[in-house]
């Protein structure tokens, strides 16, 4: 019996090819900065109002401060989107705080139910640093600062966003009086002594931050209410 040999020939093989792997994420880091000053019976919070993305300006007027209630403004920064989305989510349930108890939230309960929003957010967070300032029941100045899971800090003075790394060691010395020989660190400043160091500080800020600038939006919280003033920044 004869036996007929067939050679196999070797499958034809693709050309190396290159793939490219593109990278999503659903934050966008937007830039910008906010900062809270509290006294002993104001609180101040600053905040730009540019918002880019890389290199590029999308807009030059997009507010991170939001009046909450008559004693309580929100800051915040990093993702404008997740920021505009926490902000209507407050409004929501500080609202029907309101029809159920026919009185506003208060400063320090709306402080904890921002904590409590953010926690419930933990496995898909809020891309946010959230700055949370106004009048306690004591009529004293209170600002709260947080992270993207919710951990809660009462602070006299506190700064995020793209420069806060800049900003941040200016109110600590002039805000927290460190690395001031004789300085009282217990002693808060007046109005107008935080008006000048929020000025200064987002002035010297946009010297070095591309993210930062165009217009600065002043919040000043006492008795009488919610005060508000927009002044220029840097704009290249």
């Amino acid at each position: 019996m004869e036996y007929q040999m067939h050679t196999q020939q070797a499958p034809m093989q693709a050309p190396n090819q290159v793939h490219s792997h593109n990278h999503w994420s659903p934050y966008v880091d937007t830039g910008g900065t906010s900062l809270a000053i509290a006294g002993d019976d104001f609180v101040l919070v600053a905040s730009d109002t540019r918002q880019s993305d890389g290199f590029n300006i999308n807009t030059r007027y997009d507010s991170k401060a939001v009046e909450l209630s008559n004693k309580t403004v929100l800051a915040t920064s990093i993702c404008s989107a997740d920021g505009k989305r926490l902000t209507e989510v407050l409004e929501q349930k500080a609202q029907l705080y309101f029809h159920k108890h026919e009185k506003h939230i208060g400063t320090k309960a709306l402080a904890q139910l921002l904590s409590n929003t953010l926690y419930s957010r933990r496995m898909f967070p809020y891309y946010v640093f959230p700055i949370l300032a106004g009048i306690d029941s004591d009529g004293k100045g209170a600002a709260y600062s947080y992270d993207a899971l919710g951990n809660m800090q009462l602070v006299t003075y506190i700064a995020f966003g793209s420069a806060s790394a800049l900003v941040q060691p200016f109110l600590d010395n002039q805000v927290g009086f460190k690395n001031q020989r004789g300085a009282d660190s217990s002693r808060r400043l007046t109005r107008e002594q935080a008006m000048m160091v929020a000025i200064d500080a987002f002035t010297g800020a946009t010297e070095r931050d591309i993210y930062t600038g165009d217009h600065l939006e002043i919040y000043i919280v006492d008795a009488n209410g919610v005060h508000k003033e927009v002044r220029e920044l840097k704009r290249d």
